[in-house]
């Protein structure tokens, strides 16, 4: 990547018509400068105002490679290449990203026509390490003798006992099979595995870390300390070890279906999507796992339609599955619970196109334990599209100091308490409850603009819940009830439902 980029440094004429060409060298000086995001900015600019320059759909795919987007990336580059197959950087590169989606046959074939085409070039290494590991997948360093097969039938013969809930059956033919093989960490991340669904979570962590510790960065090994920490609901840990899993980029298949796997079942849905629909192109056709897990990671990332196609297919593996479909009860799971803990309904809520739900959206952030999640997440907050008093209610979600001199801000910030004392009179946010907070927020957005002082907040709340639970069932439903739950008078009472009810949204 750095010889790319010598390279490119070469050619410093930069137009200045904003074209193609001009983006194009802009985004080089932002890669010289090592300003990554405004590098990937411009060059997609570049790429979009020319769509047949087979250098800059190169270079923009190599960006997209980089970020890890490899889909993106495969398609930019072997574009590159079908518009310039002449051009050895284009064949390299198509080499390389092949071999990162597990398209190996492709990235030998590519790396062997890279060398022929440049014996002398600059990827010559690269190259050539691309061939070592494929070679190395297709089992043709080493032969396959009987202590390969006999390593195999023992682990098979555990793999079922563990399938069958028979786990000491299975740790007692681990145990003797580690004692004939000690390097054999398969065998060990298995037995680990047993340890733990007996019950015996230390041991199955000793057995890892020994693994870690004679097999370094053992992918495995890292994958089942973060489904026990998940388990154990040893938060810390568990976020110390997703951190390093999001930062591992496995290029051959089993790792990568582990990594997929693991991520989903500890709901790391975006990246275990990433890895498991990377594999598609390969194809599973029987392995009724790989449809169970990007199914949900599919459906749970946002991409529902392709949960439920990969479902389909898992059930047409394995009959058992049919209505089994992890979200099909979601619904009701999610009515039994506070939103606040909900993070999918929060984010449902912070990406919709109404103003008024992303506001209640922020409110419930600020109650989340998925703040910092979905914070940090670089895709679900876009400030550029949010107005003022929406960033207002993302900055309050973020625990922001407020200016009290500014009356605008102090407005915002009295609105918001009555937000407060509505959550502290419902104490939880339910899927039933969330209408009161719905129409607070239509409310306060109009009253804002309207630069409402909000002065008496208990009464507001007060008029609110007055408000909703009237049109709900009216005969039931008294001023004198809200007066005196939040020790007002039934004039106080009546004063705010009068000034509240200029802000409905009857216009």
């Amino acid at each position: 990547m750095e010889k790319q980029r010598q390279k490119e440094k070469q050619n410093n004429v930069v137009s200045f018509i904003p074209n193609g060409d001009y983006y194009f060298h802009k985004a080089l000086k932002a890669i010289d400068k090592d300003q990554m995001d405004k590098a990937y900015k411009y060059m997609k600019r570049a790429a979009e105002l020319s769509p047949d320059d087979a250098h800059v759909l190169m270079q923009f795919g190599i960006l997209e490679m980089e970020a890890q987007n490899f889909e993106k990336a495969y398609e930019l580059l072997h574009t590159a290449y079908s518009l310039d197959p002449s051009e050895p950087e284009h064949v390299f590169f198509l080499a390389e990203i092949s071999g990162c989606i597990g398209m190996n046959r492709d990235a030998k074939k590519y790396a062997e026509m890279y060398l022929k085409m440049e014996p002398d070039g600059m990827y010559v290494e690269e190259a050539e390490d691309i061939l070592d590991f494929v070679q190395f997948e297709e089992d043709e360093i080493e032969p396959f003798d009987e202590d390969d097969s006999e390593k195999l039938i023992v682990q098979e013969k555990a793999r079922r006992y563990m399938e069958g809930g028979q786990f000491d059956q299975a740790i007692e033919v681990l145990e003797q099979l580690i004692e004939q093989y000690p390097d054999l960490w398969p065998a060990y991340n298995n037995l680990a595995l047993a340890y733990f669904y007996v019950g015996d979570a230390e041991q199955a962590r000793a057995l890892l870390h020994h693994v870690l510790r004679e097999n370094l960065g053992n992918l495995h090994a890292l994958c089942n300390l973060a489904v026990i920490a998940y388990y154990e609901k040893e938060d810390q840990e568990l976020n110390n070890l997703v951190e390093t899993l999001k930062k591992i980029n496995p290029f051959d298949w089993e790792n990568r279906y582990k990594l997929g796997a693991t991520l989903a079942l500890i709901g790391e849905y975006e990246t275990s999507y990433k890895w498991l629909q990377s594999m598609k192109r390969k194809g599973y056709g029987g392995d009724a796992g790989f449809y169970f897990w990007l199914a949900q990671a599919a459906y749970f990332s946002g991409h529902p339609e392709e949960g439920k196609q990969a479902w389909k297919i898992l059930v047409e593996i394995d009959p058992s599955k049919e209505g089994l479909q992890p979200w099909l009860n979601a619904a009701e799971e999610h009515a039994e619970e506070s939103l606040e803990s909900n993070r999918e309904f929060i984010i449902e809520k912070i990406s919709s196109e109404y103003s008024t739900h992303r506001m209640f959206g922020f409110f419930l952030l600020s109650k989340s334990a998925y703040k910092q999640e979905i914070v940090a997440h670089p895709k679900l907050i876009d400030l550029s599209k949010y107005s003022g008093i929406e960033k207002l209610c993302l900055a309050y979600a973020l625990q922001h100091r407020f200016n009290d001199r500014n009356p605008f801000e102090k407005n915002f910030v009295r609105s918001m308490e009555v937000a407060e004392e509505l959550y502290r009179s419902t104490s939880s946010i339910t899927l039933e409850g969330q209408y009161l907070f719905q129409m607070w927020f239509v409310l306060s957005e109009r009253a804002l603009k309207d630069d409402y002082p909000f002065k008496n907040m208990k009464a507001l709340a007060a008029a609110v819940e007055y408000m909703f639970f009237s049109t709900i069932n009216s005969n039931k439903v008294t001023k004198k009830h809200y007066a005196q739950k939040y020790n007002i008078s039934v004039a106080t009472l009546t004063k705010y439902i009068e000034e509240l009810m200029g802000y409905l949204p009857f216009d």
